[in-house]
């Protein structure tokens, strides 16, 4: 196949009725959400157990605004904190795009640090059935990013297969980045973490998953953003990384960590039926 494709025009706008309107991209983080949330009740029972469907319910609303706000202020405090400081009501804009991942992540892990400790439940065990789900949220958030049209992909070499054109952006083949983004950080960490979870040996170990889940992540980001034109008001930085990459560095290093420590503390105990 070398006739490179058109990217479809697809309204971001799903509903809208007078001034109310339902964008794709709120969709994308409701499925990814509830779809968590579906699987994260199974895989909380999983031995060893940690906590409850009811507390997983309970989790679901602190998940919603740690994914939100941390995405949120995540993306102007690292991609565009000019841009906001002149303009900051755009900033509660989130329809309009710009969620950052890693400010999403961190505000994850707040809200997942606060709500064990009210609760007396594990913190890096509840973490690891998290990162079990969270490649769901991602995927959808990428398929949202091509739905809108927005972190397009660079120029793609001649006859490279299904190529795409943006004709908001010029008339130049370029690689459909976003869904190169939602199969390696949704699908294939999806299957990558499903399939470390089906050891209770791995299960285990508090914090082993979720390790695991950011050298997964870190290594998919730090492959596609290789595919993905930067950002224009940010461009190449350091020796020509992006800043998904360079933020992406310290994932893995955290990931690393969590791992080590993992294998060197006392397993939970495992009841087997």
């Amino acid at each position: 196949m070398t006739n490179p494709l058109i990217f479809p025009d697809f309204n971001p706008i799903l509903i809208k009725i007078g001034p109310f309107a339902i964008h794709w991209y709120a969709i994308a983080y409701i499925a990814g959400l509830v779809l968590g949330w579906r699987l994260m009740r199974r895989v909380s029972r999983w031995s060893p157990a940690v906590g409850t469907p009811q507390l997983v319910d309970d989790f679901l609303s602190w998940a919603t605004l740690g994914v939100v706000l941390g995405g949120r202020i995540g993306y102007v405090l690292f991609y565009q904190p000019g841009n906001f400081l002149q303009h900051p009501m755009s900033i509660i804009a989130v329809w309009e795009g710009g969620m950052s991942f890693h400010g999403g992540m961190l505000g994850v892990a707040f809200a997942i640090i606060w709500f064990c400790h009210r609760n007396g439940i594990n913190i890096l065990a509840f973490a690891d059935r998290i990162a079990i789900v969270a490649p769901i949220g991602l995927g959808f958030g990428r398929i949202a990013n091509f739905i809108n049209g927005e972190l397009w992909g660079r120029p793609s070499p001649p006859g490279w297969p299904f190529a795409m054109i943006y004709p908001r952006v010029d008339m130049q083949p370029r690689f459909p980045s976003e869904l190169y983004q939602a199969f390696l950080e949704g699908l294939v960490l999806l299957v990558v973490m499903l399939l470390l979870a089906r050891s209770a040996g791995l299960r285990a170990r508090p914090g082993l998953l979720t390790g695991c889940f950011l050298i997964g992540y870190g290594i998919a980001r730090i492959i596609g953003e290789c595919f993905r034109q930067p950002d224009a008001f940010l461009g190449f930085l350091w020796s020509g990384l992006t800043m998904g990459q360079i933020l992406s560095l310290p994932m893995i290093v955290a990931g690393l960590a969590f791992v080590i420590y993992a294998r060197r503390t006392r397993p939970l105990p495992v009841v087997t039926a």
